[in-house]
């Protein structure tokens, strides 16, 4: 292709004193970051903490076998909890439906509850939960996702009850499409509904996380290879600071999991970073036990 027909553009030339500003700020934090290890709450970008402080522990950052730590400002921080339905962890639900093990997407149940007992317990982070299902009428079901749930279910999927089943799999206002007792809403808390994997293309979330200022998200539920991995890459898309609670995410495959938390950890946190309820829980405790 000739250069001469097709010239390189030449951007205007205020543009890139924003550049340079953004370039000179993260070559600053960089250079803080070889000195403490922490990811720094960047208060040039966000303002001045309305929180707590608190920094909590990653590991396998930003290589393997090393550890770091995230700084967030507690009131601009999120836990969301993913698709802890009936359908995906309880019996005759669709996961049970599909044949999978029960043990396995039903493993984080109770490290989200310890997490949301600590966020409960007189603290401003906020929480979001969400719920994946379809109208009464299939009408944003796709036609190919209806079939596979069909096929894989023994000729029940998708809309349909199975023998002994609450209702119909994956349908709003169904008992097996709500979130199980053990983890469920509390008032004042925020509950997503979506008929996607994601939650940032069909559904309020990412408005509603901006009109409460959030920065930092921590990131639970199921499944951790599909939902959970779906939200993480989108909310990391929009700039928002991403960490996985592993122990608190489980999939139908635990190979599936396991290669789920290794993606997040490739090229640095390639989607943002992965910790742990304990490591959660100790950083948020301490910080509002501090007097």
């Amino acid at each position: 292709m000739s250069t001469e027909r097709y010239p390189l553009r030449v951007l205007e030339p205020f543009m890139s004193k924003a550049r340079d500003d953004i370039l000179k700020r993260a070559q600053q934090d960089f250079e803080e970051f070889k000195k403490t290890k922490i990811f720094k709450f960047p208060t040039w970008l966000y303002g001045s903490p309305r929180g707590k402080l608190i920094k909590i522990e990653v590991e396998d950052c930003p290589r393997f076998g090393d550890t770091a730590y995230v700084e967030f400002d507690s009131a601009r921080a999120a836990f969301i909890s993913v698709d802890m339905q009936v359908d995906f962890c309880g019996p005759k639900g669709y996961v049970d439906v599909m044949g999978y093990d029960l043990g396995l997407t039903s493993a984080p149940i109770k490290p989200i509850r310890s997490v949301l007992e600590t966020i409960r317990n007189n603290t401003d982070i906020k929480v979001v939960h969400t719920r994946e299902g379809h109208a009464p009428d299939l009408s944003d079901a796709p036609y190919n996702k209806i079939l596979r749930s069909k096929i894989i279910g023994d000729g029940v999927g998708i809309g349909e009850q199975p023998a002994g089943g609450m209702g119909k799999l994956l349908t709003q206002g169904e008992k097996n499409w709500d979130i199980i007792d053990d983890l469920y809403p509390y008032p004042g808390e925020y509950i997503i509904d979506k008929p996607t994997k994601g939650a940032f293309g069909n559904s309020q979330i990412d408005m509603i996380l901006k009109n409460l200022g959030i920065t930092h998200v921590f990131i639970s539920g199921i499944t951790t290879d599909v939902c959970v991995h779906t939200i993480m890459r989108e909310a990391n898309d929009r700039g928002y600071w991403c960490t996985l609670l592993k122990d608190c995410a489980g999939a139908t495959d635990y190979g599936n999991h396991q290669a789920a938390i290794k993606q997040i950890k490739m090229q640095g946190g390639v989607f943002g970073w992965v910790s742990d309820s304990i490591r959660f829980n100790k950083a948020v405790r301490e910080a509002f036990q501090e007097k």
